[in-house]
C-alpha cells in the first residue's frame, strides 16, 4: 500500500507550481489534503482539478503567524489529525543587494523564512504527540550555493536548509521525518510573478529575465512532485529535484571556492 494512502498532507503554495503538482500527486496516491495559498482563485482550480471530497483548501498569507495557526487548528478540526506538512510557499525577487531595498527583503524574508518557520511550528506540537509523519521544507538549488543577483534568495533558502537540517537532528529518534528539498530550475511561475529589478548579468528588463529562466527549466512541475513524494516515502533527508540540482549540487562540494567563477562562466556561454 502507498505510504500516503489515508495520510492527511498538508501543503503551503498549492494554488500553482510545485505546490499544486505535489497536491495532485499526493490525491493519486490516495492522501487526504489540507491546501492553503494567498492567490483564492488559484488554490479553487487545484481543489477542482483534485474533484474529491478529502480536500480542504483555505486562503492564507504564509507570513501572517496567527493565520497559519488558525489554519493549523482548522485543518486538524476538519481532518482529524495531520500526517505531513509541506513548506513549499515561496516567491523571489532578483535584485543585486547593493540596490535591494527592505521592503523587498521583508517581503522575501516573510514569505520563503517565516513561512516555513509558522508552517512548521503549527504542525510540529501536532506531529510529536503523534509520534510519527513528515516535515518537509522547500528550499532551492540556491540553498546550496550562492547566485549573484538572488542575495536575498540565496538568504532565505540557505536558512531554511539550517533550519531543517538543525531540526532533523533534533527529531531523530521521534518518528517525525525531517525533509529539506532543493529543487533546481522547475517551470513554475515563480519568476513570472517575482520581483525583478537586475539579473547576473546586470540586465534590467523583468520579461527577458522571465523568458530566460522559462526557457532553462526544463524539470515539470509534475516530475517535481514526483521525485518531492518518492523521497518523502522514503524518507530522505535531503531530496535533490532534478539533474540541474544533482549537478550543482555536486559542483559546490567539488568545487566550494571556485563554483561561482563555473557558474559565471556558464551564464555568459548561455548569453552568446
Amino acid at each position: 500500500m502507498d505510504p500516503f494512502q489515508g495520510r492527511v498532507v498538508a501543503i503551503t503554495g498549492a494554488a500553482s507550481g510545485i505546490g499544486r503538482a505535489l497536491a495532485l500527486e499526493m490525491a493519486r496516491r490516495g492522501a487526504h489534503l489540507a491546501l492553503c495559498d494567498l492567490d483564492q482563485a488559484g488554490l479553487d482550480e487545484t481543489v477542482r482539478q483534485i474533484a474529491s471530497h478529502h480536500v480542504s483548501a483555505a486562503r492564507v498569507d504564509v507570513a501572517d503567524r496567527p493565520a497559519v495557526e488558525a489554519w493549523a487548528q482548522q485543518t486538524l478540526a476538519h481532518h482529524g489529525r495531520v500526517d505531513a506538512i509541506v513548506n513549499n510557499a515561496g516567491v523571489t525577487v532578483q535584485q543585486t543587494l547593493a540596490e535591494l531595498s527592505y521592503e523587498d527583503l521583508e517581503w522575501i524574508v516573510g514569505v520563503n523564512f517565516w513561512g516555513v518557520v509558522h508552517g512548521t511550528q503549527a504542525f510540529l506540537p501536532h506531529l510529536l504527540g503523534r509520534g510519527a509523519g513528515w516535515v518537509v521544507n522547500v528550499s532551492s538549488v540556491f540553498g546550496l550555493l550562492a547566485f549573484p543577483g538572488q542575495g536575498s534568495y540565496n538568504a532565505t533558502k540557505f536558512a531554511v536548509r539550517g533550519l531543517t537540517e538543525a531540526l532533523r537532528w533534533e527529531l531523530e529518534g521521534t518518528g517525525v521525518a525531517v525533509c529539506s528539498v532543493h529543487p533546481g530550475l522547475v517551470r513554475t511561475n515563480i519568476v513570472r510573478n517575482g520581483r525583478l529589478y537586475r539579473d547576473a548579468m546586470g540586465r534590467v528588463a523583468p520579461s527577458e529575465m522571465a523568458a530566460r529562466f522559462e526557457q532553462l527549466a526544463r524539470t515539470s512541475p509534475l516530475r517535481a512532485a514526483k521525485t518531492i513524494a518518492d523521497g518523502m516515502a522514503r524518507r530522505e533527508p535531503r531530496i535533490l529535484v532534478g539533474t540541474d540540482a544533482r549537478l550543482l549540487d555536486a559542483l559546490q562540494r567539488l568545487a566550494p571556492r571556485r563554483y561561482g567563477a563555473i557558474l559565471r562562466r556558464l551564464v555568459e556561454l548561455i548569453d552568446r
